[in-house]
């Protein structure tokens, strides 16, 4: 490395902090309550189902970078055995807690014992 690109290195990391520092604390900084507009509160509401799924759906229908060829695939059936027990005791208090459960249960004798 030469003497410019550390020096350069060292200005965008300073530059990226300061903007990070900037944004996070806009909201502090003021002395009003901030509110979000509805349109921005309504969209938040989604941003958790959405990151989720971003997350979990290309796990449940790809492996190495293609899609599964076969229904014998032990994340398909934990996915659902886990969906099912989350909308079968939504209104309980550990339906998030059942569903990891229950999709362990079923994807762990699928994987280890069948080799699926």
């Amino acid at each position: 490395m030469s003497a410019d690109t550390d020096f350069w290195t060292v200005v965008v990391i300073i530059g990226l902090t300061l903007i990070t520092v900037l944004t996070r604390t806009l909201f502090f900084i003021s002395s009003q309550a901030w509110q979000l507009p509805h349109w921005a509160q309504r969209g938040l509401q989604y941003a958790p189902i959405a990151a989720l799924a971003a997350v979990i759906v290309p796990e449940l229908v790809m492996t190495q970078g293609h899609f599964i060829q076969t229904w014998q695939d032990a994340r398909l059936f934990a996915a659902l055995a886990g969906a099912a027990w989350f909308f079968g005791n939504r209104g309980r208090g550990q339906a998030v807690l059942g569903t990891i459960v229950v999709g362990m249960l079923v994807y762990l004798p699928l994987h280890v014992g069948w080799g699926w």
